[in-house]
């Protein structure tokens, strides 16, 4: 499994680990990821994701699931949330 958020796309960071004397090795910054299960409102409906704390700080910021993907760009979301927001979209309009 992927180390990426489903509905940010914050992945793993590289970076360096920077001694007293400034001796520099690589590492990796890795994301937050929490296994949680958010409730869709217009399919009426739990889904699970592995998404990133700071997201789902996101989401409850801008109102709830439905909320934050009608927002959210397709290019950062992941294919199978990709269908769930047209599942939204498509509920919505109904």
């Amino acid at each position: 499994m992927a180390r990426r958020c489903e509905l940010s796309g914050k992945g793993v960071m590289s970076g360096n680990n920077v001694s007293h004397a400034l001796n520099r090795t690589r590492r990796k910054f890795l994301p937050n990821l929490c296994n949680v299960t958010l409730i869709s409102d217009a399919l009426d409906r739990p889904i699970k994701f592995r998404i990133a704390a700071s997201t789902l700080r996101t989401v409850e910021h801008r109102g709830g699931l439905d909320a934050y993907l009608l927002k959210a760009k397709d290019s950062e979301l992941s294919d199978r949330v990709r269908l769930i927001k047209q599942e939204v979209r498509q509920a919505l309009a109904s």
